[in-house]
């Protein structure tokens, strides 16, 4: 009874407060010193204007855990997007509430900060806008902002956040999305065995690594680019198409038939943790996409000039596949999927 006592009477005082009393009383919210890994590229615009606080992380991170931003309190942002799986799931399709099947493999969410498009169609250039989505989607939360602020406005936790992270108890939608990006930006994946080999030469492949990195430089490295692991394109690869829905990939924000069924390049980081693979689970392992690379993908009049010039695919031995996996395991990042 005696610390609801205080903190009905500490609520009673802030909201007593103008802001300049909130400037004298309030604990100072200091930026994060967010490592940047030396070998990444640089971090996109959006994020110096909003550049993670040590409170705005911690409503970022408590919002992105919260069951209420759904219509019926069932799931959060992070059902979908579970840390153990690199910040996705392991599921073909995402499930919203009611177990709603939505059309697309929900995406991992690292390395945010350094992304110029958001969603796999990239419909969104900045982070702090990509929340809505979700939220709003039918197969997904299938609610609105209204009724997320109506469902936290009082809730003490929160109002004590908010002060902390903006200076007053105000809770608005641009809060909100700030503060989830905010979060969202310090998922920094960059400690993975090619680092430890590359970047900090504290350790070396094996054989079948280093053969296998040879293999992914000669035929894979020219999409996924840099050590994100991605060009951050918009590339149709000739999967196996989702005939139950009206999926049109790129298309659908641009309009345009050249982007029919052409998605953003998933990053490598983290893909042994992300199975199943493709734009709606369509492979189980790693090695069925390389069989379907290999034996021939679908033609379409946009498919990747990279296929084209291959006859529609990208050959490869049982051994390049063999030593591909390995690679490809050396950019797990055991970590940062367990860091707390």
């Amino acid at each position: 009874m005696r610390n609801i006592f205080y903190l009905f009477i500490g609520v009673l005082f802030f909201s007593a407060c103008s802001n300049d009393d909130y400037e004298k009383i309030l604990p100072k919210n200091p930026a994060l010193a967010v490592q940047i890994p030396e070998n990444f590229p640089a971090v996109n615009a959006a994020y110096y204007t909003n550049t993670p606080t040590e409170f705005g992380v911690a409503l970022g991170e408590k919002l992105f855990n919260d069951k209420r931003f759904s219509t019926d309190n069932s799931i959060s942002c992070a059902s979908c997007h579970i840390q153990s799986h690199a910040f996705a799931d392991d599921k073909p399709r995402a499930i919203g509430v009611a177990n709603r099947e939505g059309i697309r493999n929900t995406p991992p969410i690292q390395n945010l900060a350094f992304m110029k498009f958001y969603n796999w169609d990239g419909s969104k250039l900045q982070l702090e806008k990509q929340a809505i989505v979700p939220i709003i989607t039918h197969e997904e939360m299938d609610s609105s902002l209204s009724q997320v602020i109506a469902k936290i406005s009082k809730d003490e936790d929160y109002t004590a956040l908010f002060i902390k992270a903006f200076g007053d108890e105000e809770i608005t939608s641009d809060r909100i999305y700030k503060s989830i990006a905010q979060y969202e930006y310090t998922l920094i994946s960059a400690n993975s065995k090619y680092d430890k080999v590359v970047r900090d030469k504290t350790e070396t492949f094996t054989e079948t690594e280093q053969q296998g990195y040879e293999v992914f430089q000669q035929k894979c490295a020219s999409c996924h680019a840099t050590d994100l692991f991605t060009d951050q394109s918009f590339r149709n690869i000739g999967f196996p198409l989702n005939t139950n829905t009206n999926e049109t990939g790129r298309a659908r924000v641009t309009g345009n038939l050249e982007d029919y069924m052409s998605f953003r390049v998933p990053s490598l980081r983290n893909i042994a943790y992300t199975a199943p693979y493709g734009s709606f689970g369509q492979f189980n392992t790693l090695k069925e996409v390389l069989d379907y690379f290999d034996e021939g993908v679908l033609e379409a009049d946009n498919l990747d000039p990279i296929f084209k010039e291959n006859n529609n695919s990208i050959p490869l031995t049982e051994q390049e596949k063999e030593q591909l996996i390995a690679f490809m395991h050396t950019l797990s990042d055991a970590k940062f999927v367990s860091r707390k």
